[in-house]
């Protein structure tokens, strides 16, 4: 077995692994010009463009927020607050609503030492063995 399959057999068999599965495709996601959320949050800059790669632990859109979609975004580094508007939302809900494994494109937004990502756009990466939490 690979060390991939391996770590999708124990998250299939048990729901947790010592291997992260974004470690899999760092490789690429650098390629690519992705921050990893260590990186995003070490920033601590507002303002600031950036791509992000990682896995959709769970999605949110509270009722009171006017149509705001809240995302936390996974990576082997760690955990990042995703925003998404809800005009970025209509133009990419197929890609964002449907796939775990994403590359966001977007702004940091640095506040009163709390960082969160505005998205602007989303493309998809396959994310195996992985599954997200949705609107709950």
């Amino acid at each position: 077995m690979s060390e991939e399959s391996e770590a999708q057999a124990d998250l299939w068999a048990t729901g947790i692994s010592v291997r992260h599965p974004v470690e899999f495709v760092r490789s690429r996601l650098d390629q690519l010009g992705c921050l990893t959320v260590a990186g995003a949050l070490a920033a601590e800059r507002n303002g600031v463009r950036a791509r992000i790669g990682g896995i959709v632990t769970h999605r949110q859109r509270p009722s009171t927020a006017r149509g705001v979609i809240f995302f936390n975004l996974e990576d082997e580094t760690g955990l990042l607050n995703v925003v998404v508007l809800p005009d970025v939302w209509e133009k990419n809900r197929a890609v964002a609503r449907k796939h775990p494994g994403l590359v966001i494109d977007g702004v940091l937004e640095f506040r009163d030492g709390v960082t969160n990502f505005v998205a602007r756009s989303f493309t998809p990466w396959p994310a195996k063995g992985v599954t997200s939490r949705n609107f709950r």
